[in-house]
């Protein structure tokens, strides 16, 4: 008799890159030539079903209908969708999606001219505990799935081609729920299958992968020459600074930090982004900026200055474009490159972990 534990979980098709798709069925006895036609369906039709899918050849389709009977058998990773809310600016869409264990996360849409861009979690909750973040006020609860991580992405694309869009998603930023970097396997899995030329074909240029300063993880990247776009939050330029704001910086320091950035920017030749989140009284005077430049003095950067977005559990509030202005200037003086990005969706609690938060309230 199965125990709690134990209970048989069903397969996911969208766990599984093409290759492994084949071999599934290879070891079903069935024709791996089969699952070029299962691909198409999940990725170049969308479908959220396979049961009525009626181009599939006989021995699919007994594949498919066998393996659906059984305990532990084929799914699709399919969420439902708790909420939805469009911004008034009329670019941005925010999703709250409720996985197959009733854990809910956080999906954006957003439009910008001449290209479409999402922004995935890639986790239910997040571990770093950054402060003034609502993901981080909620603690970890578990890694997403390959498969919850690249539905959220077809998700998207499916609202898109109801819609009429005649171009799907340009780019990826996992900024949404969850620290990347800690669900390394899982995240490079979904990239694996949303890059995949064969199906959704979204570039590796087009992708970013955010991480708070995850150390092991920056390197990892490095050694294996993974094709994203690096982006690593500072949000403070010194030890204390920094330690105030993120709190996981108990276990990689700053220097760490930008010591692997070194190594990083070296070995891959590639820029990285670093993102500083413009906080009020807190980081943003022409001081920090000086300390910020002088802190990435040598490294092959862009620094993106995002004003905060506002969460009810971090009492502070973001800084007055003047001054967003005047930090920038300090940086341009130094010879980094930077933008101040646009604050999108506040409407809509576009930060993340901020739409689950106010849902969780409401039931409390």
């Amino acid at each position: 008799m199965l125990t709690q534990t134990e209970v048989p979980v069903p397969l996911s098709l969208h766990d599984l890159s093409y290759s492994a798709i084949r071999e599934e069925l290879e070891r079903s006895g069935i024709r791996p030539v089969h699952g070029h036609a299962l691909w198409r369906a999940l990725y170049g039709d969308l479908k959220t079903s396979l049961d009525l899918v009626d181009d599939f050849l006989p021995p699919l389709q007994r594949w498919i209908g066998e393996r659906m009977q059984i305990a532990n058998g084929l799914t699709l990773d399919v969420p439902e969708v708790e909420e939805e809310q469009f911004s008034e600016d009329g670019l941005t869409r925010k999703f709250l999606l409720r996985m197959r264990d009733r854990q809910t996360i956080e999906t954006v849409l957003m439009g910008y001219d001449n290209r479409l861009t999402a922004c995935l979690s890639t986790q239910a909750g997040c571990a770093m505990g950054c402060v003034f973040c609502a993901t981080g006020q909620m603690g970890f609860v578990r890694h997403l799935r390959p498969g919850e991580i690249v539905a959220q992405v077809l998700h998207c694309q499916r609202e898109l081609r109801a819609a009429g869009h005649g171009r799907g998603l340009r780019n990826l930023v996992l900024m949404g729920m969850g620290e990347p970097l800690h669900n390394y396997d899982g995240v490079m899995a979904a990239l694996d299958i949303i890059t995949d030329t064969r199906g959704l074909n979204i570039g590796p240029s087009r992708i970013t992968v955010s991480t708070v300063g995850v150390v092991p993880g920056i390197l990892r990247l490095a050694k294996e020459q993974r094709p994203y776009n690096l982006a690593v939050s500072l949000h403070g330029a010194t030890e204390e600074e920094r330690m105030a704001l993120v709190p996981m910086t108990r276990r990689w320091s700053l220097a760490e930090v930008i010591q692997a950035c070194r190594t990083y920017s070296e070995t891959t030749s590639r820029m990285i982004f670093f993102q500083w989140t413009l906080i009020a009284g807190v980081n943003d005077s022409p001081a920090h900026a000086e300390r910020l430049a002088a802190l990435l003095a040598g490294l092959n950067a862009h620094v993106n200055l995002i004003p905060l977005n506002p969460t009810t559990g971090f009492h502070a509030g973001p800084s007055a474009r003047a001054a967003a202005l005047e930090f920038q200037q300090v940086l341009k003086t130094a010879g980094i490159p930077n933008t101040v990005r646009q604050r999108r969706g506040i409407d809509v609690s576009a930060g993340c972990g901020q739409l689950r938060s106010a849902k969780q309230r409401e039931k409390v």
